[in-house]
């Protein structure tokens, strides 16, 4: 029996839908803990691309349980489409497979209003949400007035909990944010034929996982961004709102951390980062457009182009620590292909001396350069390699010296897009 955990090591966009698609072949279930449709996973099966926001990827394999924590944040609307979206192109033919925690909060038309207001206001200041009402929903969850889903399918409760916050959330759109306000009878109507939908899905899904553990199943946690957009751990503010580390495994799904034995975390062969805030490997030249070109970074959910750089080794390692990394997933290895040289940052120059840990304070954080050990690329295509010994020389070089840098070994290497052009090296499970 294993049970393992899905986290990303970087700021998010590592490919984690992918690994999390291959991984599903060995698991029972599949628990999304944390986030909620600011996340995006692009899957491409054959010559089908399916791009999931709520759904847990191993939702494309039959006979899988899928569950959406009470860690995660759910708009609806969103998870209602998916759904859709997903029968209308021949997955999801039983229902009994996909299931919501009745704790799980519930995205309000006054989240996403507000959170988009308070980016307009921000002005240079912005965080860069995508604007989905993350933050808000949270903020809500944290001050002990949310809405979740087993209030959302009592109408009286969900009525006097309406009127409670359509009171607060009003005065915070008008006075504070210059916004329109909220009429009860426009949110109220709507989210009632939600409900409809979704009171077939709702279960206790911390029981439920408990029994499967008892029964020895076999379970995979699926996180959504990276461990340094972390509400703890993340360079702080320029973070989500939510735990994406490991620990954020149990808290968002309801299981004890004895129930857990591995956690793998996923790195691409470079790094990327959406959104504003410090990012020391950033490469503003003709290497950082060739990532971006090469390696199709614009994002899942927005479609905003990623910043591109060249792999951080502080970052991974820091992700090994705070994780408790028992394993790695290297993606993207075939983006690299055609580049003379290869970049890899070892440390941070600041203040006229070396840091070789990630900074705490985002100040100095900000003000850090990278320290860079070259090594020479290859120019072979590897997206048709079956096994380690069929890469190039360099490229094999170049996993070796990661892992020797970050502290952990590298289990899983892709060199594509496809679930088959994956290298298994060590299977968690």
């Amino acid at each position: 029996m294993a049970n393992v955990v899905i986290v990303g090591a970087q700021w998010g966009d590592e490919g984690k839908g992918k690994v999390v698609d291959i991984y599903t072949e060995f698991a029972d279930d599949v628990v999304r803990f944390q986030g909620g449709n600011n996340a995006g996973h692009t899957l491409v099966v054959g010559d089908d691309k399916v791009v999931l926001h709520l759904i847990p990827s191993g939702i494309l394999h039959e006979g899988k349980r899928c569950i959406i924590g009470n860690g995660v944040v759910l708009d609806p609307e969103v998870f209602i489409t998916e759904v859709d979206n997903l029968k209308a192109n021949g997955h999801l033919p039983d229902d009994s497979c996909l299931l919501l925690s009745e704790s799980l909060h519930i995205i309000m038309p006054y989240h996403k209003r507000i959170d988009i207001a308070r980016e307009v206001k921000s002005g240079e200041r912005k965080i860069g949400t995508t604007g989905r009402g993350i933050g808000p929903c949270y903020e809500d969850k944290i001050g002990r007035r949310g809405v979740r889903l087993m209030d959302l399918l009592d109408k009286e409760r969900f009525a006097m909990k309406l009127r409670e916050n359509l009171e607060e959330k009003n005065f915070i759109l008008e006075k504070m944010l210059g916004e329109r306000p909220f009429t009860f009878e426009e949110i109220y109507e709507q989210y009632l034929g939600y409900a409809e939908v979704l009171k077939k899905y709702a279960a206790d899904t911390s029981m439920l996982l408990y029994n499967d553990i008892k029964a020895g199943k076999k379970i995979l946690f699926e996180g959504a961004q990276g461990t340094l957009l972390d509400i703890d751990h993340g360079t702080y503010p320029f973070v989500t709102s939510s735990s994406t580390c490991a620990g954020g495994a149990c808290t968002g799904s309801g299981v004890g951390p004895t129930a857990i034995q591995e956690v793998i975390g996923i790195s691409k062969a470079y790094i990327t980062r959406v959104g504003s805030g410090p990012f020391p490997t950033e490469l503003d030249d003709d290497n950082g457009e060739k990532l971006r070109k090469a390696g199709h970074e614009f994002g899942s959910t927005t479609g905003r182009p990623r910043r591109c750089g060249w792999f951080d080794a502080l970052v991974v390692k820091y992700a090994v620590r705070v994780n408790g990394l028992s394993g790695i997933a290297l993606t993207k290895l075939d983006v690299l292909s055609g580049f003379d040289t290869i970049k890899i940052c070892t440390g941070y120059e600041y203040d006229g001396g070396v840091v070789d840990e990630l900074p705490a304070s985002l100040e100095i954080f900000t003000r850090c350069r990278p320290i860079y050990e070259e090594m020479p690329g290859w120019r072979e295509d590897i997206q048709g390699v079956k096994k380690m010994s069929e890469l190039p020389v360099n490229a094999l070089k170049y996993v070796k010296r990661l892992e020797e840098l970050v502290g952990c070994r590298i289990v899983l290497v892709s060199v594509g897009a496809r679930r088959d052009e994956t290298l298994i090296l060590e299977n968690p499970f």
